[in-house]
């Protein structure tokens, strides 16, 4: 079927933590912000998804569900295969509530209160929210940006690994803010330098289906066996077909000594083994049955890529763009404007009364940035553009 993405659909009556008014009114300091900030699409789900949910609905008792049956079992390992070329096992998917939790999880488990644990900013910052929250040490090896572009201090990321503290690093692939698809050669450097000094690689892979046309996707573990081995690649169907409410992702963890201990963690101390009823079949029906979905919201999000890449060259040209790769996730360098940190804040929610994510929430070198969601109806992208523009103006008079 054919989707129309240009629909806007009213969320503020749906407790969207986008959209409701309440929320924003205490993070913005305003309700009348049109926000561009959490990491969720508005545009209808995959059709499939919602006739399976809607069936699941009409049974009319929600009780608690398992997933570890052969649909949902083969509707990952044949989306793997198919999309990601990487056969995987039954046995080696550990179901999680979520990406973030498992993140806290594996940090609990593999590594000890004061160790040390290596993330690359600017990142998603519950990554170091998850360290420091479980009283470990933040190691920043950070992105070096040149020419509208990211690339890894490899140096820098060596030198911090043969730390004897460091224990475990965690890889943003595709990276959220900046939206760099990492190269093969570069993950394969990457995987050598943990695996000569023993470190663990966490593997946020969330955004796997999400990349522009030109770039290819990676799947760390697919490099080597004993990348395979020596990972844990965390997977989800909630960015891909806009699913994030229904708290249902997998772990994928080929090895069975480090995913026995991981499932100990989640399920038999954590007790998160059970998953959302809904999450079940929406999983199912979106592996087996979205990919024509994907295939459309994928352009649709490419075209808002180049209206907003040409919005910002004719009419910001003191505001730069990264050139995307992936993600629906644009990443806006303000720093030609000379406002510092708190300025910028206020200019945005404020002035231009648009809620884009604050660059230096992703730590050292999001300083002066802002990320805006793209995955939206290009009427509202442009009435985004019209308020910085016009705001802008009315700062300069």
């Amino acid at each position: 079927m054919k989707y129309d993405f240009d629909r806007v659909i009213d969320r503020t009556r749906t407790n969207s933590i986008k959209w409701n008014k309440d929320f924003l009114e205490e993070k913005f300091e305003s309700d009348d912000i049109l926000p561009f900030w959490v990491a969720d699409m508005d545009f209808q789900c995959p059709q499939p998804i919602i006739d399976a949910v809607k069936k699941r609905a009409a049974e009319e008792i929600y009780g608690y569900a398992w997933h570890k049956i052969p649909t949902y079992l083969d509707a990952v390992i044949n989306w793997m295969k198919r999309k990601h070329d990487w056969k995987i096992d039954s046995d080696w998917i550990v179901f999680s509530p979520g990406i973030v939790p498992a993140i806290y999880m594996l940090i609990q488990t593999f590594s000890n209160r004061g160790e040390k644990i290596i993330i690359q900013p600017p990142v998603y910052q519950p990554f170091s929210e998850g360290i420091e929250n479980n009283r470990r040490q933040v190691l920043t090896n950070q992105l070096l940006y040149e020419n509208q572009k990211y690339t890894i201090d490899f140096e820098d990321f060596e030198e911090k690994a043969k730390d004897p503290l460091t224990k475990i690093f965690i890889l943003c692939s595709p990276h959220n803010p900046v939206g760099r698809v990492w190269t093969e050669k570069e993950l394969k450097k990457l995987g050598d330098i943990c695996l000569e000094n023993d470190i663990l690689i966490v593997s946020d892979e969330i955004h796997h289906d999400l990349i522009l046309p030109g770039y290819k996707h990676t799947l760390f573990s697919t490099i080597s066996e004993e990348f395979e081995n020596n990972s844990f690649i965390c997977t989800a169907p909630s960015k891909t077909f806009n699913i994030a409410g229904l708290q249902t992702s997998n772990i994928i963890i080929p090895d069975e000594r480090k995913r026995d201990a991981f499932t100990n963690t989640i399920a038999s101390r954590n007790g998160l083994e059970l998953p959302n009823v809904f999450g079940i079949v929406a999983l199912i029906a979106g592996y087996d049955k979205g990919e024509e979905w994907l295939d459309q919201v994928l352009r649709y999000i490419e075209a808002n890529f180049k209206f907003l890449k040409e919005s910002v060259n004719e009419r910001l040209p003191d505001v730069d763009l990264v050139d995307p790769e992936g993600t629906y996730l644009a990443w806006l360098n303000f720093s030609k404007l000379s406002m510092d940190n708190n300025e910028l804040r206020k200019f945005m929610f404020k002035k231009a009364k648009v809620g884009l994510y604050e660059g230096k929430m992703y730590g050292p070198g999001g300083e002066g940035f802002m990320r805006i969601n793209v995955a939206c109806p290009r009427s509202l992208l442009e009435e985004c553009m019209t308020r910085i523009v016009n705001a802008l103006k009315e700062k300069s008079t």
